[in-house]
């Protein structure tokens, strides 16, 4: 493993020649991330990722490496795009804050003085606030559909959303693990006639001049995706088990609290069926909380605009009250879903990190291991994405791949800050 300059300063080339090394460059300082990193993906994965940081909008670690098929066929490369699930609740919250930020949404007005039909079953009073940081009540998904196939049908979706009744503990934070997505996408529909997918090429991808954020099928095709390889979320076994699985379990899951609201939120019939194959069903259709297709880069790109306070390359692509108003805690109470201090912003949550005790990073991570969160105080932004899911996951918080990389980057960030200070006091 050699080293090379990024992004402008003294850095390492991380590059053995050979298909399916790690590959790309990266700050010496951030070595220790790398190091970890190449342990993960390597001429004999069997599958591959991709690793990007920023540091005051330059990048300080863009590498990649493994194979973007199980067939070992395709090297994973920098603009490699997969499926990062609940990740893509961070480009919806972002397109929902650019929105804001022109004044077409206030997060304090009612849901429904944009979108009328929400207020529908009594919800007349909830905030764009309170739907933004999962403290609306419509986290369930039981009954929401009838078939796997229905899930792409979002128009609808959004739909059967906005006519439902809340959970009967509004104001308290409950994960809405499928849900949020299509929330966010009617709320953006009714300002702005355009559909999320849209919104986020024209609202993030465009200003920031990368292909690698996106839901659904890419424009120019999956020529660039890599299929998900291993298991897939946690769901309802298809028949013939669910009859006798629901029958033993699900009765007695579904009556202890803590269990029921986690059941109810994430546990999906069939789901698995849409996300299986080289160009899986779950790509044709428009699920924000789901089906983005990000590459590593992109994520650091997205969230280095709200760790630089708004600004990409001179622009400023947020204000700075929306920036701060984005970074605040709504609530620090445990979530009803997950069972876990969340720390919610709104639509983002506490970065969670190996070694990482503070409150100042915040992104959103996905099942799967993917993930993005920005660092106001350090300047930081992070984007990891794999296709390799592994068998021990949280449905949120992503796997231990993850949690270490974002603490190996966060304390190499620190490190060199610290570096940099000694350097300037001698």
């Amino acid at each position: 493993m050699t080293i090379r300059p990024a992004g402008g300063t003294r850095g390492t080339t991380v590059e053995d020649g050979a298909p399916g090394c790690v590959s790309g460059e990266a700050h010496p300082a951030f070595a220790p991330a790398v190091a970890y990193f190449g342990r993960l993906f390597h001429a004999a994965s069997r599958s591959g990722g991709a690793l990007s940081v920023r540091l005051h909008g330059r990048p300080v670690v863009d590498v990649w490496g493994g194979f973007a098929d199980s067939g070992r066929l395709r090297p994973w490369t920098r603009d490699t795009v997969t499926i990062c699930f609940s990740t893509t609740k961070g480009l919806a919250s972002s397109v929902v804050h650019r929105l804001a930020d022109r004044g077409l949404l206030d997060y304090d007005a009612p849901v429904a003085e944009y979108w009328p039909e929400f207020a529908a079953a009594g919800k007349q009073a909830i905030t764009v606030r309170q739907l933004m940081s999962h403290q609306a009540g419509l986290h369930s998904v039981i009954g929401l559909v009838d078939r796997p196939e229905d899930l792409l049908d979002h128009l609808g979706l959004e739909e059967r959303l906005a006519a439902r009744p809340a959970d009967p503990l509004p104001g308290h934070p409950g994960y809405h693990a499928f849900t949020y997505g299509w929330l966010m996408a009617g709320l953006a529909r009714r300002v702005t006639s355009l559909g999320m997918a849209e919104l986020v090429r024209r609202e993030l991808a465009d200003p920031l001049g990368v292909e690698g954020l996106g839901i659904g099928t890419p424009p120019e095709g999956l020529t660039r995706f890599a299929p998900l390889i291993g298991r897939t979320p946690p769901v309802r076994p298809t028949p013939p088990l669910v009859t006798e699985w629901s029958r033993r379990s699900m009765p007695t899951l579904l009556r202890v609290r803590p269990t029921r609201r986690f059941f109810e939120a994430l546990f999906m019939p069939q789901f698995d069926q849409l996300l299986r194959g080289p160009a899986p069903a779950i790509l044709e259709t428009e699920m924000p909380s789901v089906n983005g297709v990000l590459s590593a880069h992109g994520l650091a790109a997205l969230y280095g605009v709200i760790a630089a306070g708004g600004r990409h390359q001179g622009e400023q692509l947020l204000s700075p009250a929306t920036v701060a108003a984005l970074s605040e805690v709504q609530t620090r109470a445990r979530d009803a879903v997950i069972a876990m201090r969340m720390n919610w912003r709104m639509g983002y949550h506490r970065a969670g990190a190996a070694g990482y005790r503070g409150d100042t990073a915040f992104g959103h991570y996905g099942f799967g291991g993917s993930g993005g969160w920005a660092d106001p105080a350090t300047g930081l932004s992070f984007g990891f994405v794999t296709n390799d899911l592994r068998l021990i996951q949280a449905p949120v918080g992503g796997d231990q791949r993850i949690f270490r990389l974002s603490g190996l980057v966060l304390r190499s960030a620190l490190s060199l800050r610290g570096a940099s200070r000694g350097s300037m006091e001698a």
